[in-house]
């Protein structure tokens, strides 16, 4: 890996996001980790793990929600969303053109995924070495930093393929790592997350009832994803039945699920800057001539008539005699206004879904379309009658379900086309000049330049 992303410590990253001025001040080397000081005490290695979440929002990429995140991504390069950028990053995403040297915003998600992997490998090295936390806060710390590493590394493969696994700070042994399986890579997700269940907290009180703070059910809800995506069919439904059954969390209406700690809400990261509430309504709506990116007719035809999904979570523009549609699940998008969203990364509708996929792949097909009328419920669409649909069906149906609920949201359908081996068929038709390699995201050239181990996407 490149020499500048290596070289992480935990103190760069503190000072950074303003999270040391309370408790400590170094003036020890920032090439080094200095794990005896940030770690001598809980206030230091929570603001350690605090400081990679506040990072989260505050870049342009990755979980941030803004210009280059995976919502951004995954829309662009799918069927979801239309382009009016001239920006390179947007067109090449939109054309499906990436090269190795062509787009900063892929690189950019590269180097910002591995740059919280290697913040949470050092503050678990940290906490390994630390004897001075509070049983407590040494697993709370480490339970958020296995979580984080995990959410990195399950974006990581499934933008990129194979990568390298890095594990440890020591850049000596990390500037020379191949790339791994995915496989081995989805076996340490998994492991990090399994760890992670055992030592989070069931509740929210480590965040004052905030749900902005990764919790069992975070990584749960992770776990669920990662078990669906390998085809673990079993294993995706009693993990998202785990959270279902919990009772913990509810469908609110269409208006109320984006809300700061809405009921829906499993974990959602809180806005940065000062006045602000989420990057994504800044990005996605609209509000003359359309300069980013507007939903797809292919996006908007998902519908059915009187969805209150269509109607809560999306939004059209009039402007030089063209109509433009726009995601508007997050709806307050100028400076200076009350707080009242947080970014949500996982929530339950989800796992209602995955839990009727894997139902269905299981032939539970009565149980699977009882998970999607849950859903349509809050949409206000009648029920499906599970009698006498096949596999194929019930299948179809939970496709549009997720299409219809999950829109414009953490590139789930771009995910979703790959994963079912549909992308060829639905991307071939949609885009001009699609290839089957377009699939996978370039690696950038300087890592490939840095070292000679990682070979390049075809």
């Amino acid at each position: 890996m490149k020499g500048k992303l290596v070289i992480i410590t935990v103190i760069s990253l503190l000072c950074l996001m303003n999270a040391c001025n309370d408790f400590v001040e170094l003036d020890t080397a920032k090439t080094r980790i200095v794990s005896s000081k940030v770690f001598e005490n809980d206030a230091g290695a929570r603001a350690a793990i605090s400081g990679i979440f506040s990072q989260m929002m505050s870049i342009s990429s990755f979980t941030s929600g803004s210009i280059n995140s995976i919502t951004v991504l995954g829309g662009l390069s799918s069927d979801e969303l239309l382009n009016h950028s001239t920006s390179q990053n947007q067109v090449t995403l939109f054309n499906n053109s990436l090269t190795p040297i062509n787009n900063g915003a892929v690189t950019n998600n590269w180097n910002d995924i591995y740059l919280c992997v290697y913040e949470a490998n050092a503050i678990l090295e940290g906490c390994l070495k630390s004897n001075r936390l509070s049983p407590a806060i040494h697993d709370q710390v480490v339970g958020e930093a296995k979580f984080v590493r995990a959410l990195s590394y399950f974006y990581l493969i499934n933008l990129f393929g194979d990568v390298p696994l890095v594990t440890g700070t020591d850049y000596r042994v990390n500037k020379s790592l191949a790339r791994t399986p995915m496989n081995e890579v989805y076996a340490q997700i998994e492991a990090d997350l399994s760890d992670a269940q055992k030592l989070l907290l069931s509740d929210y009180s480590r965040s004052l009832d905030e749900k902005v703070e990764p919790n069992k059910w975070a990584a749960t809800a992770l776990l669920a994803r990662a078990s669906l995506y390998q085809k673990k069919w079993s294993q995706a439904e009693a993990q998202s039945s785990s959270i279902i059954d919990s009772e913990l969390f509810s469908l609110p209406d269409t208006n109320s699920a984006f809300l700061m700690n809405s009921d829906e809400a499993i974990w959602q990261l809180m806005p940065v800057f000062p006045g602000a509430n989420t990057n994504e309504a800044q990005y996605m709506i609209i509000t003359g001539n359309p300069t980013r990116a507007s939903l797809s007719p292919a996006t908007l035809g998902v519908f059915e008539p009187n969805d209150a999904r269509q109607a809560s979570w999306t939004k059209t523009i009039t402007t030089g005699g063209k109509t433009y549609a726009y995601a508007f699940k997050y709806k307050v998008r100028l400076q200076g206004q009350p707080l009242t969203e947080y970014y949500t990364v996982f929530r339950l509708a989800e796992q209602y879904l995955i839990r009727a996929e894997a139902r269905a792949m299981q032939n539970n097909l009565t149980g699977a379309i009882a998970d999607v009328n849950t859903v349509r419920a809050r949409a206000e669409l009648d029920p499906i009658d599970a009698e006498g649909l096949d596999p194929t069906s019930v299948l179809s149906a939970i496709d549009k379900e997720r299409r219809s609920e999950l829109f414009a949201e953490w590139g789930h359908r771009w995910f979703d086309l790959k994963r079912s081996g549909q992308i060829d068929v639905v991307l071939g038709a949609a885009k001009p000049d699609w290839q089957s390699k377009d699939a996978l995201f370039p690696i950038p050239q300087a890592e490939i330049v840095a070292n000679s181990n990682i070979v390049q996407n075809p």
